[in-house]
């Protein structure tokens, strides 16, 4: 009796030890989850705007050198690309620990905003920098153009971002040079032409963008690639005919890409705007940048809804691609004219 006893309360002790160690775990796994939710919800939030002269007096008040042309323009995306490593949250790209590795809409972010980095420290080092084709390249924007096409998600031997921290020192570098009166190893030429160079590229990236965000409803599009030249030919035949859609698990990617993509351009916009101010009243095209501005900055408008939706055109459902791309493209269609404008005002 005493045995069947003892036996059943040693079977009710261990099943509640069981038991509350279950519950224990529960508990834990519950709030770890719930913290790694929070951490996520913190970090995932988009840098503001920020006014590029202002940052500009920043770096070179700190630094100890005068503001002269193209101060504006180096300093912006000296910012840009720290910004893009020491925001909330720091660079996501290459996280490989929750909740970074499960985040998607920032690094999308990131990417957009890296590409805008790259084209204008590629734009620096072959064209602001230099008098004509056969001069001689800026070391410190060669360096610094190198850094920046690291590999984007590259965790570690080296970390990404301390390649692009080596990419802002580069940039450091040629800013004192460039403000320094004393030195004329660094130059910066405000001319009609380099800045029709960047707004070519610019003029690229965009038209992309705004295809890839106009066939979140999906489009039959005509192959126009050789239309304007009846010689020319291409490698490989296509049909006359393809419909392009974005897959719905990737509306987000392209969205949050454009997102960041139009955080940098609006800033370089305005740091050029300050750097070419007297080429584009030359033209008389300093209205026609404002305007360039203007388009874009909407694109940073709160997004209210908690999923990128995926109405069609004229459904009951918000589009926001569709809206986003609405934006892009008219910004895109006033650069063509400014780029046009430039060349023959």
């Amino acid at each position: 009796m005493f045995e069947n006893l003892k036996s059943k309360i040693s079977d009710r002790l261990e099943t509640s030890n069981l038991s509350s160690g279950l519950q224990i775990f529960l508990a834990s796994t519950t709030l770890l989850l719930s913290a790694i939710g929070l951490i996520g919800f913190i970090w995932d939030d988009e840098p503001n705007l920020f006014d590029v002269v202002e940052q500009t007096n920043q770096v070179t008040q700190s630094l100890g050198v005068s503001t002269v042309t193209g101060s504006t323009t180096v300093a912006t995306l000296m910012h840009l690309s720290e910004t893009l490593v020491g925001k909330t949250g720091g660079y996501l790209t290459n996280d490989i620990m929750p909740p970074g590795v499960w985040m998607d809409n920032i690094p999308n972010w990131e990417f957009g905003a890296l590409v805008q980095i790259r084209d204008m420290a590629r734009i620096m080092r072959n064209s602001f920098s230099r008098s004509q084709s056969q001069s001689t390249e800026d070391q410190s924007l060669v360096s610094a153009e190198n850094q920046f096409y690291f590999d984007s998600d590259s965790w570690m031997l080296p970390e990404t971002e301390s390649e692009y921290r080596k990419g802002y020192k580069a940039l450091t570098e040629y800013l004192v040079r460039l403000g320094d009166s004393n030195l004329q190893s660094a130059q910066f030429y405000a001319r009609s032409d380099n800045l029709r160079a960047w707004l070519s590229e610019v003029e690229t990236r965009l038209g992309s963008l705004s295809q890839r965000l106009s066939a979140s409803v999906g489009k039959k599009q005509l192959d126009t690639s050789l239309a304007g030249d009846a010689a020319a030919v291409k490698s490989t035949n296509t049909r006359k005919e393809t419909e392009i859609h974005t897959p719905w698990t990737e509306l987000d990617d392209v969205f949050y890409e454009a997102r960041g993509t139009t955080w940098a351009l609006i800033h370089l916009l305005k740091a050029v705007e300050v750097d070419f101010r007297d080429v584009l009243e030359k033209k008389n095209a300093s209205v026609s940048m404002q305007q360039i501005i203007r388009e874009l900055e909407p694109t940073q408008d709160a997004l209210w809804s908690p999923v990128i939706l995926n109405g069609s055109g004229l459904g009951m459902v918000a589009n926001h691609s569709l809206v986003m791309g609405s934006h892009i493209s008219r910004a895109n269609a006033a650069i063509i004219d400014l780029r046009r404008l430039l060349q023959e005002g």
